[in-house]
């Protein structure tokens, strides 16, 4: 190799170290300029039930899309011992994607995260509540005064889709048709009528063109009138509930296999952003 060679090879090689170097200080002034407008922190548990899990794979995958389109950040957990005042302390919004904390001491810090104008939303199986299962009713701020709803009384099977209608206008239900058909879900009844709660403010209900709702085989599973909230506020706290959050499994093939998805449902989807920056543009109390 002749001495001009390596001057140029050496010169050539300098020169894309500095490029990298720009590039490097560039990309690191992009990042800290797009700092994000507020942070999401999604707790799950996705042991139990293939149609819960099959939610929680689907929302870890669509909430971080949704984040980088609206420039806030999306975390996700499974270790519920994180539900301690320092990590909570990095979050505006905190998500109940299946299931609920259990320990005292994590129930405790989520209670005083709330009470200190923290925002959260809580999906489909995360109010579940019933005594003599593996959810007891041993939650009386969580089940009663906070989410309103009481225990769980019974639900519609097979997860169908429901026309829901707008009850209350609210920054989110935002831009929402009054009525709307929503993705395939199993719907829930409530032991407590959150219609005689004064600090619940419901948002989306049932409505009546959906009866009958559910196809069994049993008889109990299919609903033919009634009252059914499915997304509410409590006035007193910066929170949504949301029934929504039970896929379509293939059970009876034994396959397991996904048969539909909450988030594949446009308006449904709008209605979770429009909680999603409500809660996370919101001040605190």
């Amino acid at each position: 190799m002749t001495i001009f060679n390596q001057i140029h090879q050496t010169t050539f090689k300098r020169s894309i170290l500095f490029f990298l170097l720009v590039f490097s200080f560039f990309g690191f002034s992009q990042s800290k300029k797009g700092n994000p407008k507020f942070k999401v922190i999604a707790f799950y548990t996705a042991k139990n039930d293939q149609a819960h899990i099959s939610f929680v794979h689907e929302a870890n995958k669509y909430f971080p899309k949704l984040a980088a389109e609206n420039h806030f950040q999306y975390d996700s957990t499974s270790n519920w011992d994180n539900l301690n005042a320092k990590f909570l302390s990095k979050y505006q919004v905190v998500l109940f994607l299946d299931t609920r904390p259990e320990k005292k001491e994590q129930r405790e810090a989520f209670q005083k995260y709330m009470e200190n104008g923290g925002g959260f939303i809580g999906f489909h199986f995360s109010a579940f509540a019933l005594n003599n299962s593996s959810y007891n009713q041993d939650w009386d701020w969580y089940h009663n005064t906070f989410l309103g709803s009481g225990e769980y009384g019974s639900n519609t099977w097979r997860p169908t889709s429901a026309v829901l209608r707008v009850e209350n206008q609210h920054p989110v239900t935002k831009n929402l048709p009054k009525t709307f058909s929503s993705a395939p879900n199993e719907w829930y009844r409530w032991s407590n009528d959150l219609t005689k709660n004064p600090d619940i403010e419901i948002l989306l209900a049932i409505d009546e063109s959906s009866f009958p709702l559910g196809t069994g085989p049993k008889a109990y599973e299919i609903w033919h009138s009634g009252y059914y909230p499915v997304v509410w506020t409590n006035k007193k706290h910066k929170m949504v509930y949301v029934n929504m959050g039970h896929n379509d499994i293939d059970y009876e093939g034994g396959t397991n296999k996904t048969l539909s998805y909450t988030f594949d449902n446009k308006t449904q989807s709008q209605l979770i952003l429009n909680a999603l920056l409500w809660l996370g543009n919101s001040k605190k109390k």
